[in-house]
């Protein structure tokens, strides 16, 4: 058994020599010789292996090691305090700041900011609603039947098996809650994500943002819906954009139309921007038809209106020309910081 008394002897003496240089090495130490899972409680854990006649003998030696080991911890300390031990710990305070790389304002966001921006000039307001829907706002009451294609589970993402609850498929939804909630005149747009079962590629995806515009009043005609996309498309692209209505349908408008600009990268001459086309789509539009506002308890005898609505994917990349949708979800710095500038 003599070997304990010289394993204990031995680690007397490493405490007596023990030359910590900083605050850490004072704890390294400390954890070593005085922790729960230290040298000295392992060697107190020797004195049941000892005959009786010397653990008295042990028991004495190990009160001194631990004497010694407390001693030395105390001198370390208060060496530590008076500064004869350095502190690595503490940084350099005139040193330069750590440059951390950043990103900028993401695209679809610069582009959200400014159509906000363009559309409040003239009286819209932004309004916003729930992204989950119940089927009355997301179709029955803007004129989409039961047998419409786009309530088919390949268009939309519905939540319950009857079809009742479901991720809104537009922000139309919106308009809804606030021709049933407010009296006319209203002037508002409406800014929101939104999802539909799309494949995603280049030029689609599964979720996206729009803006939707509705502007009800006495007196409101077709000509001021317009003037109003034409404001828009000459404040967003320049001055000299030019813009065209090509009749369409939307079950929620009557007569409908899609918008169109002149190419602002070729000055509709063509390219491959415009397909070479001399002119690029926007967005859809049209009159607020009368059973909608009926559904919403508006007088359709007195009120008139228009609604309008873009994908801010498909502003963002016309206007950054930007060739492929799934950019802007991977987050990828290096792309965002393209956009420093046009925040």
């Amino acid at each position: 058994m003599q070997e304990i008394f010289d394993k204990a002897n031995t680690i007397h003496e490493e405490i007596k020599g023990a030359t910590p240089a900083t605050a850490e090495e004072v704890e390294q130490f400390r954890i070593k010789y005085l922790g729960s899972k230290g040298l000295l409680k392992e060697l107190f854990g020797f004195m049941g292996q000892l005959p009786n006649e010397r653990k008295k003998e042990y028991g004495q030696l190990m009160n001194t090691l631990k004497a010694a080991a407390e001693a030395k911890l105390e001198e370390l300390k208060t060496a530590f305090e008076n500064g004869s031990i350095s502190n690595k710990e503490i940084p350099d305070l005139t040193a330069p700041a750590y440059q951390f790389p950043l990103g900028t304002r993401h695209p679809l966001s610069i582009i959200k900011n400014r159509m906000i921006e363009i559309f409040s000039r003239i009286g819209f307001t932004v309004a916003e609603g729930p992204e989950i829907e119940d089927d009355w706002h997301n179709f029955t009451a803007l004129n989409t039947p039961a047998d419409h294609p786009a309530r088919d589970m390949q268009d939309t993402f519905f939540l319950t098996d009857d079809k009742q609850w479901m991720l809104r498929t537009h922000t139309s939804s919106v308009q809804i809650r606030k021709m049933e909630s407010e009296k006319p005149p209203m002037k508002y747009i409406f800014p929101g994500r939104v999802y539909r079962n799309e494949t995603i590629s280049a030029r689609a995806h599964c979720t996206f943002h729009q803006v939707e515009g509705l502007y009800i009043d006495e007196n409101v005609s077709f000509a001021d819906l317009k003037q109003t996309m034409l404001y828009f498309a000459q404040e967003m692209f320049g001055r000299n954009v030019e813009v065209r209505f090509r009749p369409s349908f939307f079950p929620f408008t009557e007569p409908s139309a899609e918008v169109d600009i002149s190419c602002f990268v070729c000055s509709g001459k063509g390219c491959p921007v415009c397909k070479h086309s001399g002119w690029v789509e926007i967005g859809g539009c049209g009159m607020v038809d009368p059973a909608v506002m009926e559904n919403c308890k508006i007088d359709t005898r007195k009120y008139t209106g228009f609604a309008f609505g873009m994908g801010i994917e498909r502003i963002t990349m016309l206007k950054f020309q930007i060739n492929d949708l799934r950019l802007f979800f991977e987050n990828d710095i290096r792309f965002l910081k393209q956009f420093e500038s046009a925040v």
